[in-house]
């Protein structure tokens, strides 16, 4: 299954208000693991970025004059995730700003919810942690996630810090291999290299089962054997199976 980590950051919090996208994050994940690729774009917004928003990311509107237009990259961005299920913290704000740019475009491109399935990680942590603060720094401390270089918001940062707390609210992971660069961004990512285990780990103890946990067994895979008419992958190609 192919998954794209996504984040943005903005100029203020209305789309509706005239508010643009200066920076979108995009980190690949197949089958639960990082691929190494990303996408990763500064854009000008065109436009005044709201003093609240600078404090959040620092990012003013003269780093941007230089940057492409979203117009610029859209075709990139959606070649990148079209097709992808995205995985975004507090979807609906990312996801109205990201429909608000393509609804800009001479040459429509449809809405993100009709090209990608969406995941929103935040309306996930209120199930499973009702009554719980679940921003993204509440979820790295309940995970025990790092993101002590989260000083300020920054999208493609931000992306990989969600990628390793969406796998630890799902299942877990023990580890993440990054690629060695960034493959599809201009800006260098903030995670770079392969990150490693803490320490090494231990030996696993492996335990066999006693001569009554074996019959057990053997009954239980009879059962089925017979419930499903000699079907039983468990005893395939082995003498005794329930006809």
């Amino acid at each position: 299954m192919r998954q794209i980590i996504l984040d943005t950051e903005t100029t203020g919090l209305e789309p509706a208000l005239g508010h643009r996208i200066i920076e979108i994050g995009c980190v690949e994940m197949m089958n639960r693991r990082a691929t190494g690729r990303t996408w990763h774009r500064y854009l000008n917004p065109e436009r005044d970025i709201d003093e609240g928003a600078l404090a959040v990311h620092g990012i003013s509107r003269a780093d941007l004059e230089k940057e492409p237009r979203f117009a610029d990259v859209a075709d990139e961005l959606l070649a990148f995730i079209e097709g992808a299920e995205l995985v975004i913290h507090n979807a609906a704000f990312d996801v109205a700003f990201l429909d608000a740019e393509f609804a800009r475009l001479t040459v429509r491109k449809g809405s993100i919810g009709s090209l990608c399935r969406v995941l929103d990680t935040l309306a996930l942590a209120r199930e499973m942690h009702p009554g719980q603060r679940n921003s993204l720094d509440a979820l790295c401390k309940r995970y025990s996630v790092d993101n002590s270089r989260r000083e300020l918001h920054g999208a493609l940062l931000d992306a990989q810090i969600l990628l390793e707390v969406y796998l630890s609210m799902t299942g877990g992971q023990a580890a993440l291999s990054w690629g060695e660069g960034a493959s599809g961004g201009h800006a260098a990512g903030p995670l770079q290299g392969r990150r490693q285990l803490e320490r090494p780990l231990a030996a696993l103890r492996i335990l066999q089962p006693s001569e009554d946990e074996l019959s057990a067994h053997d009954a239980l895979l009879q059962l089925i054997a017979k419930a499903s008419g000699g079907r039983c992958l468990w005893l395939e190609g082995t003498a005794g199976a329930a006809n």
